[in-house]
């Protein structure tokens, strides 16, 4: 599936007023955007929060990024996919991933991360129509839930990283599979101003162990850890600027091997940030 270079990551297109959304997604594909990107959540109407984006669109693909495998079951997930893909031209890829142990737990279940995405993977394959590999990828992060997703998925959709982490990955997936790296943004040139909107929003998610874990294996120390991220930190891994400077982070995802870079705009003042979105459609090529 050919997402183009650029995307949107966009929670406000999952959580605004149905109408606003539907409206917003029109214009994003009249502006070119190659998808749009919605994340799990808690769980919800992950199926029909994407036709609604589907239903608004007509070239631009959509994109769960990602629905935990804990909170939706994959034969669901299979029969709702082929649906979607059915009605609305094959536009719909289905991103994975399996959370934390607190998530396994919350379901009543071990926490076996490889074996788990596996099993999920397996009942996607052996489905009355079958989730295409083509049509799925993985939010990995570890190296070898890395290898995974080449071998079973289209690719990786890693979140909270750098282009040094886009280049290590390249070379541990090979030539062939999708790298659609997820990429925090800041319409801001202020640094302090940036980096407290990065914050923010990313604060929480250094607390996990999960992403903490990666974060330290693409050579930050626990001290960058600490206090919702240091300036090291938050630099490396949000976007903050002009566009101009947004594109060369893009630019720098691409030479180290990404094949499609989403943006986040984080710290917006408003609902849905479609301004912001406007101008960073710069970037669309």
């Amino acid at each position: 599936m050919q997402l183009g270079h650029t995307g949107l990551w966009s929670i406000e297109l999952r959580t605004a007023d149905p109408g606003r959304i539907t409206d917003a997604a029109a214009e994003l594909d009249e502006l070119g955007w190659g998808a749009l990107w919605i994340p799990g959540l808690g769980g919800g109407d992950i199926l029909g929060d994407s036709e609604r984006l589907l239903r608004a669109t007509r070239t631009t693909k959509v994109a769960i990024g990602v629905l935990s495998i804990w909170r939706h079951q994959a034969e669901e997930m299979a029969g709702g996919h082929a649906r979607l893909q059915s009605e609305y031209g094959r536009r719909l890829l289905l991103g994975l991933g399996v959370s934390d142990p607190a998530a396994a737990e919350g379901a009543g279940r071990p926490y076996r991360p490889l074996a788990d995405i596996g099993a999920y993977l397996d009942t996607l394959d052996d489905a009355p129509v079958p989730v295409p590999r083509s049509e799925r990828v993985m939010a990995a992060l570890a190296p070898r839930m890395t290898e995974l997703a080449g071998r079973r998925t289209a690719g990786v959709h890693p979140f909270m990283v750098t282009p040094e982490y886009s280049a290590a990955a390249r070379e541990r997936l090979g030539a062939g599979p999708l790298l659609a790296p997820y990429q925090a943004v800041v319409l801001e040139s202020d640094p302090s101003k940036a980096r407290a909107a990065a914050r923010g929003f990313l604060g929480g998610f250094l607390t996990m162990d999960h992403y903490a874990k990666n974060l330290l294996r693409q050579g930050f120390t626990e001290d960058d850890l600490t206090g919702g991220g240091s300036d090291r930190l938050i630099d490396a891994v949000v976007a903050r600027g002009d566009v101009e400077a947004i594109g060369k982070r893009v630019q720098a995802h691409h030479d180290a091997g990404a094949d499609h870079v989403c943006l986040h705009i984080v710290g917006a003042d408003s609902g849905v940030p479609m301004a912001q979105w406007r101008e960073l459609a710069a970037l669309v090529n």
